[in-house]
């Protein structure tokens, strides 16, 4: 099991900065999906259940 650190700063309607023990990125959200600047995509299927992909 992992522990994780992170810090998200809101920059806008659905635009955060992610801060993690590992450096920073930007995610921005439209509706259900979420796209990171670090290549990830992640799908909100349901409450509490999220597909997540590297693109």
């Amino acid at each position: 099991m992992g522990l994780y650190v992170r810090k998200r700063v809101a920059l806008g309607r659905g635009t955060h900065v992610n801060i993690s023990k590992t450096g920073a990125s930007v995610s921005k959200r439209v509706g259900r999906v979420t796209f990171s600047s670090r290549g990830r995509l992640s799908v909100r299927v349901l409450p509490g259940l999220t597909f997540r992909t590297k693109l």
